[in-house]
């Protein structure tokens, strides 16, 4: 099959025509100088030559650039459908069975959402199959489709939408943080009834993992090259200085250097995406968003989160109570790992979301490193928050054996799961490029690994 080409690749030396691009033409091959602007700080650096299981970092604030992985198409195509398998023997088998007083119960995966349609939490259902189920078997649908088209060296239809699409999807996937609820719904009943883990427990865990794996086995950097090459950085782009005040800005999407138009915006010329040399009101969509999350955080701290009912008596359990529940039982572990996800998270977050914004004119070089470091660590950590979801929807699936035992959500449920929600998206509208913003004295080239030359200059 002959190789394509690109109209902006003309002047790039060709490979052999019986030599495949996929694995063995790495985009350092055919181009030459690759420029790109670090999406943290804006800082442009120029791109080392990489082999796999090499990472190219920003020299200014640490941010990974680009990661190399070997056979990275053949890599993520085993484990996306690996992954695929393992979820689908998931959804096939029972998931979990309980039994106390010679009645019991047996879910499978699916039930922990859709029971909590049945206590009229379609909100909090859709959170939970969307999660850990739907959004998942998309990417990995995605990975599967767009490594297919690249093994053949001829990308399907639609590939370059798909590759916009996998970035977006990854915050959103909580499998792992799934199986950990899991574990803590166990403990939390181990010692009231007997239970046995199904066949889908295990293989829904192989999921996560694979699924975990199939994340980061993606190569962003490499996949935008086989899909639409690599074009040139504009004319004068000047490595060791940032990307706005020459007019430019990275894509968040592939990573291309793009010129902006007078008003700051414009479209990447490889992926279509949209770009900005900052979000537009960054600040302000985070207070908002921030405001509405502690809003949300009352109602999730006052109201029962769940109900239980053990042998007629009703016992409806907060968040906090919850907790206090389980260091009674002696598992202070588990009441540390809900402690930590339901309280110091979110209220963590909280904080460090508003601190973030309130500095952020006020940043130096020297603190705005460790700025960052506290930006990357609430934008991890948000989705872990979900644990007390995902707890209240298996045990309200679980548990129902009617008057003997059984447990309903409350209405703290969906409060909580906003919480969670927002949070995330606070992370996301905050551009932690504004914290480097502020006037910097001028660095020395030397630091510069790559080297400061304008586009098209040795390097």
């Amino acid at each position: 099959m002959a190789q394509r080409r690109f109209p902006f690749m003309e002047h790039l030396p060709s490979l052999p025509r019986e030599v495949p691009r996929v694995d063995l033409t790495p985009p350092e091959s055919r181009a030459r100088r690759r420029l790109r602007a670090c999406q943290e700080c804006d800082w442009v650096v120029a791109l080392p030559p990489l082999r796999g299981g090499e990472k190219a970092d920003c020299p200014r604030c640490g941010h990974t650039l680009v990661k190399r992985h070997q056979r990275p198409a053949q890599r993520s195509m085993a484990l996306a459908l690996s992954a695929l398998i393992a979820l689908a023997v998931a959804l096939s088998f029972p998931f979990i069975s309980f039994s106390v007083g010679g009645v019991g119960n047996r879910i499978e995966l699916s039930q922990t959402a859709t029971t909590l349609i049945g206590f009229h939490q379609p909100v909090v259902a859709g959170a939970v199959i969307l999660t850990i189920i739907v959004l998942p078997a998309v990417y990995l649908l995605g990975v599967i489709w767009l490594q297919l088209g690249l093994l053949r060296d001829d990308p399907l239809p639609a590939s370059r939408a798909i590759a916009r699409s996998l970035a977006q999807l990854n915050p959103w996937m909580m499998a792992d943080v799934f199986i950990i609820g899991a574990l803590v719904s166990l403990i939390k009943i181990a010692g009231m009834a007997q239970i046995e883990l199904g066949v889908s427990f295990w293989a829904f865990c192989a999921f996560a993992l694979l699924l975990l794996f199939t994340t980061q086995s993606i190569d962003a950097d490499w996949m935008w090259f086989s899909l639409a090459g690599e074009p040139r950085a504009p004319e004068g782009t000047r490595t060791g200085d940032t990307a706005a005040p020459q007019g430019l800005a990275g894509c968040t999407t592939c990573g291309l250097i793009n010129r902006l138009d007078g008003a700051g915006r414009g479209r990447c010329r490889r992926c279509g995406d949209r770009l900005r040399s900052r979000l537009p009101h960054s600040l302000q969509r985070t207070w908002a968003l921030l405001a509405a999350a502690a809003i949300m955080y009352i109602p999730a701290n006052v109201y029962p989160i769940m109900t239980t009912t053990s042998l007629g008596h009703t016992s409806p359990s907060t968040i906090i109570g919850g907790v206090v529940e389980l260091i009674q039982m002696g598992s202070w572990p588990v009441a540390a790992v809900i402690f930590v996800a339901s309280v110091i998270v979110p209220v963590g977050k909280l904080g460090a979301l508003a601190w973030l914004c309130l500095v952020v004119n006020r940043s130096s070089e020297l603190n705005a490193t460790s700025r960052t470091r506290l930006y990357r660590v609430t934008e991890f950590i948000g989705r872990w928050s979900m644990i007390d979801v995902f707890v209240v929807a298996i045990l309200v699936a679980l548990i129902r054996a009617g008057s003997l035992m059984s447990i309903t959500p409350g209405p703290a449920a969906l409060a909580f799961g906003a919480v969670v929600v927002i949070t995330m998206l606070a992370a996301m509208t905050f551009d932690p490029r504004l914290i480097w913003d502020t006037p910097l004295p001028r660095r020395d080239a030397s630091r510069d690994t790559p080297g400061n030359h304008p586009q098209g200059t040795p390097g």
